[in-house]
């Protein structure tokens, strides 16, 4: 074939002009996930980008921004449980969904109603 496919970079999700304080209080404060400098060029257009573990999310400010509400990453974690805790006391929604072999999932929303999957691997 001459390529592989290597790793997943970047994830990207779309929020409303002006709402980086909310991505950042869902995204670093309730996910404790490290904000990422963007480049000069490219934070002149808003937006903010955040990394944690194997994955990155880049959120990209867009005028007629409506939530994704089916589409969504799909992110491995360990401590499942404790994170739909997080995620409750912190008013995001937790659904539980036991419909994917061999892993515990749950799925919540970001600050702006964009969907998320969290999926924790069963262990025998």
């Amino acid at each position: 074939m001459g390529f592989r496919i290597d790793d997943l970079h970047h994830v990207q999700l779309l929020i409303p002009p002006g709402g980086e304080g909310v991505a950042r209080a869902f995204y670093s404060g309730v996910l404790g996930m490290a904000e990422v400098v963007k480049p000069p060029v490219l934070a002149a257009r808003g937006g903010c980008w955040f990394r944690a573990g194997g994955w990155e999310v880049h959120l990209s400010v867009v005028p007629d921004f409506a939530p994704a509400l089916k589409s969504h990453p799909g992110v491995l974690i360990d401590g499942l449980d404790a994170l739909a805790e997080r995620l409750a006391a912190a008013g995001h929604p937790v659904e539980w969904d036991p419909h994917f072999p061999g892993h515990r999932r749950l799925y919540s929303a970001d600050g702006h109603g964009n969907r998320l999957e969290f999926l924790e691997r069963i262990r025998d």
